[in-house]
């Protein structure tokens, strides 16, 4: 599974300016970097299918220089640019003004802006106003331009990082480009992904400017990025001969009187990712709510605290999952601490099970995934007062290492974190997903594939995308505002298909 790191701007900034003063030529690395972002840029034009018709906004550092030099290239492919700048060429970086020069040369158009009123934005918006080492808040003709870009709901395409947010805190002071697309240049920032950065910097696309990796090794990282580009992870393999216990047996605990669309939720999830057999056990009140269940849930009654007939299918099982819908009853709580001090099956604890577990395990599992969103996180932690995003995944991450469990920490974007490993930031996925039901579906998927032999990381990673794809195909059918639960396992077995189709397996 090949990832990316993410690291603080200043730290990207700090390695940046040592190789060059090591002998990298900075002009290459501003060639060599435009050169990408042109490429990206073109291809979400063409994929949108818009006019090829682009203004640029131009500040005075060297993301403004990248602009120009696109800018130039587009020029050269029949495009339609303008330029817009914030301030004179004698104000601007080296780089800047050398290539602002050759964009006129080229027959590109420049204004300088002294007022926003002058601003006129056409076709696709290139943000090149403020770079990675801006802190603090875009106030004045600043703040008035990224609002105004905001306003036009023109598609922008920021470079690097959208202008106005803190790539080291993600923190937003003022004004701040709402980017479709983030152009990032070697390594993203920590700020995409804490905070309110990941509500501005859209999808994430990497252009390598160049650099010699080996200074890339020597960047202090705060986790590590997951892409559409670089999943590779294979699902398991499907044998011709297996039988449907071979194939993955899931057990769940789920579901109470009244809540019983969790428990079915989790369960066609895990049939729809691949187990072979779901077994869900369940109060005897839920008799009459589960009785219309799909037909191929098997069900089976736990009846007071005679708890015989699950540990006798413990036996055969690959995998547990435990919580969701199940209330906070003290007969629950019973139930779970029990099981887990005498069960040792990869488990998965989610929703009502997480607080309980945290406050009350003395025993556990060795291979547990625990998947709990923020909220669910803070109550696992004792946190009384809201903390910063970093604090808070560095206190997640202690979590981990005490407990010597994977966490799922979800949201936008998700989080993988397991000891001894850096958090594996998985920002995909639609806004439609935050919805009931869809922590349900993720737990499912997570069974599935621990029933079917992966190592619990692995199948967190794993399952956390195939979710998120699921999501975004929901979305695409039905919109983000009419997305629910239930559409996403629909959409499982396109996603499955596709991954399959890109390995050389018997499926």
């Amino acid at each position: 599974m090949s990832v990316i790191k993410i690291t603080a701007a200043k730290e990207m900034a700090r390695v940046e300016k040592l190789s060059i003063e090591e002998g990298a030529c900075d002009e290459q690395y501003m060639l060599d970097a435009a050169a990408g972002i042109e490429r990206s840029l073109v291809d979400f034009i063409s994929k949108q299918k818009l006019e090829k018709q682009v203004t640029l906004l131009v500040g005075k550092g060297n993301n403004g220089g990248d602009a120009y030099v696109v800018g130039v290239s587009l020029l050269k492919k029949g495009f339609s640019v303008l330029a817009f700048c914030v301030c004179s060429a004698k104000e601007c970086s080296r780089l800047n003004q050398k290539h602002r020069e050759n964009f006129l040369q080229a027959g590109g158009k420049i204004t300088e802006l002294t007022s926003s009123e002058n601003l006129k934005l056409e076709g696709v918006i290139l943000d090149g106003l403020l770079g990675t080492g801006f802190q603090g808040k875009a106030e004045g003709l600043l703040g008035e331009i990224i609002t105004r870009a905001n306003e036009s709901k023109l598609p922008i395409v920021a470079i690097d990082i959208p202008s106005g947010l803190d790539g080291n805190t993600g923190i937003t002071g003022g004004p701040v480009i709402h980017a479709k697309e983030t152009i990032y240049l070697g390594l993203p920032k920590v700020g995409f992904f804490i905070e309110d950065g990941f509500n501005h910097v859209g999808k994430l696309k990497r252009v390598d400017f160049g650099m010699d990796p080996k200074y890339y090794e020597m960047m202090k990282s705060f986790g590590e990025l997951l892409t559409d580009e670089d999943f590779k992870e294979k699902l398991p393999e499907i044998k011709r001969s297996q039988h449907k216990y071979e194939a993955g047996y899931v057990l769940a605990i789920a579901g109470s009187k009244n809540m019983p669309g969790a428990a079915l939720l989790c369960t066609l999830s895990a049939l729809r990712s691949g187990a072979g057999i779901v077994r869900l056990f369940h109060r005897k009140e839920m008799h009459e709510e589960l009785a219309s269940s799909f037909e191929e849930l098997i069900k089976t009654e736990l009846t007071g605290t005679d708890y015989e007939p699950f540990y006798k299918e413990v036996k055969r099982a690959k995998s547990l999952l435990i919580g969701p819908g199940c209330g906070k009853s003290e007969e629950f709580e019973h139930l779970l601490i029990d099981v887990l001090s005498k069960v040792d099956l990869p488990t998965i604890l989610d929703a009502d099970a997480l607080e309980i577990f945290a406050t009350k395990a003395k025993k556990y599992p060795k291979n547990l995934v625990l998947t709990p969103h923020r909220g669910e996180m803070a109550k696992c932690l004792g946190l009384k007062e809201k903390c910063s995003d970093e604090e808070f995944l560095a206190k997640a991450q202690a979590f981990a290492e005490d407990k010597n469990a994977v966490i799922i920490l979800k949201g936008a974007p998700s989080f993988v974190i397991k000891k001894g490993e850096l958090p594996t930031a998985i920002p995909m996925g639609d806004p439609g997903m935050a919805t009931a039901g869809s922590g349900d579906v993720l737990s499912g998927v997570v069974a599935a594939l621990l029933a079917m032999g992966l190592e619990p990381r692995k199948a967190a990673i794993t399952a956390v995308y195939i979710h998120a794809k699921a999501g975004e195909l929901a979305a695409d059918q039905k919109g983000s505002y009419s997305l629910i639960a239930s559409d996403l396992i629909e959409m499982l077995p396109g996603v499955y298909k596709e991954l399959s189709c890109n390995k050389n397996s018997s499926l």
